[in-house]
């Protein structure tokens, strides 16, 4: 596959524009010690691009895609791993062999290892994830699985790299503000446009915050940049892989600060969207705004984490509403939406080859106590912003949440967007892969509950591996 010379040069000098400085040392010997690992993840085969349900076909790139790795090590030998990636989204089954791989090689706990995708729409379709969602055919199915598995490795190497190279280091965490992301549920496209025209706010709940980790050297050299941001990477739609406004982020940083990584989280964005979208420069643009708001951080005075680092995990049961029945998936397998054929003759299968289905999928939850300053917490699937805006309120200042760890398990509503129904939380589990169409109206109560669990052990006298 070709990269596209003709656009990218003069794009990806439009987004590597300088920025601001980063804030001084405290002079005040680390307790920690941290490492950086990475790999390109960039497929090297016509593998589908994710999102969107259609058959995509890549025909070059923007730029490459990457996985990157964040181990962090407390003075009393705790560690801690943080993978981020430029996937749309990881499987269950992706993970556990993730999980089973690094604790196999490397001793993590669950709890140690924390798996983040930025849910971007121009990587590649994974193993198992939106399983009925693209018109595979045995071809694609093949490359999937070859480059999922190939991916895996490129994951674990960047683990072992990061871990290899741990080195004293000074952790320092501030926070920005980028306001490109919309409530999406609330503003159609079209609307934005006009009320923005009209200076008009926009309506519904947004979370504009850019939580930044600053991970120095013991001479004050800027070594790392761990940012996040609360919004869908798909202001593209096209056939070029690119990490969309993250890729475009990540780059700008890592040109302003030579020799340090910049790796990115998505924070609970699965009912924000940038907008308006589409156009590469628009991306551009987008992710100039995200690493400006991260450079402003940098250049403020920043708050050292001191050097403690607990973390704990729990798989948390999110019941069904209704599970499938052969009588309701009849008229679906023969009807006019081919994805939703899909998912019910693989049901309707199941049904006739004796399958018992789960009443309720276990969901991850996770959180990381790093220091005194920092609560970072990892929830699955798609989260709406509404969780951030809860557990930042209920666990305060230093709280940070991402809403893609694990596993792409579906959207995640909370119980405002449940009851209002909608894209994110209505009859949607089909196109997950779930034998069900919709979560249990208690689903915020069951995630929350599970949060303030794992939160209480990292915040506790101790806490398990």
């Amino acid at each position: 596959m070709k990269t596209l010379p003709w656009i990218a040069p003069s794009l990806i000098a439009l987004a590597l524009v300088s920025g601001g400085g980063a804030a001084d040392p405290s002079g005040e010997e680390s307790s920690w010690r941290a490492g950086f690992g990475r790999r390109a993840i960039t497929p090297t085969t016509p593998v589908w691009l994710a999102g969107y349900g259609t058959r995509r076909v890549p025909d070059g790139k923007i730029h490459d895609l990457w996985v990157k790795v964040l181990a962090l090590q407390a003075k009393g030998g705790k560690r801690a791993v943080l993978a981020t990636t430029d996937h749309m989204g990881m499987s269950k089954t992706i993970y556990e062999s993730l999980y089973a791989k690094v604790n196999r090689r490397f001793s993590l706990a669950r709890s140690e290892f924390m798996l983040t995708f930025s849910h971007n729409h121009c990587g590649p379709v994974l193993k198992d994830d939106l399983v009925d969602y693209y018109p595979l055919d045995d071809e694609q199915r093949r490359l999937v699985a070859e480059y999922s598995d190939w991916m895996e490795d490129q994951v674990v190497e960047s683990v072992a790299e990061a871990l290899a190279n741990l080195q004293p280091a000074e952790l320092l965490k501030g926070e920005g503000k980028c306001t490109f992301a919309v409530n999406r549920r609330e503003n159609s496209e079209p609307e934005v446009a006009r009320r923005l025209a009209e200076g008009l706010p926009l309506k519904g709940a947004v979370d504009h915050y850019v939580p930044v980790l600053a991970v120095k050297g013991p001479n004050g050299a800027l070594r790392g940049i761990l940012f996040g941001y609360a919004c869908h990477p798909t202001t593209l739609s096209w056939t070029s892989w690119c990490g969309d406004y993250p890729g475009f982020a990540q780059l700008n940083l890592e040109a302003n600060h030579p020799g340090a990584a910049a790796l990115f989280f998505n924070a609970c964005g699965g009912d924000q969207n940038p907008i308006p979208r589409r156009k590469l420069e628009l991306c551009v643009e987008y992710g100039k705004m995200l690493s400006d708001a991260v450079e402003k951080a940098l250049a403020e005075p920043m708050q050292r984490v001191s050097g403690e680092l607990r973390s704990a995990f729990e798989f948390v049961d999110l019941a069904y509403d209704e599970l499938v029945t052969r009588e309701k998936l009849l008229p679906i397998a023969n009807g006019t939406s081919p994805l939703h054929a899909r998912w019910a003759k693989r049901m309707l299968k199941m049904i006739e080859d004796g399958v018992t289905f789960p009443a309720a999928y276990p969901y991850p939850v996770q959180a990381w106590q790093i220091g005194d300053e920092l609560l970072l917490i990892g929830i699955g699937g798609e989260a709406v912003v509404d969780y951030s805006l809860r557990l930042k309120r209920e666990f305060g200042p230093g709280t940070w949440v991402c809403g893609y760890a694990n596993d792409m398990a579906a959207y995640i509503p909370s119980r405002r967007v449940w009851e209002e129904g909608g894209y994110e939380g209505g009859p949607h589990l089909d196109e997950y892969g779930r034998p069900a169409w919709r979560w249990a109206g208690d689903v915020e109560d069951r995630v929350a509950g599970a949060v303030h669990r794992v939160v209480n052990r990292v915040r506790g006298s101790s806490a398990p591996r």
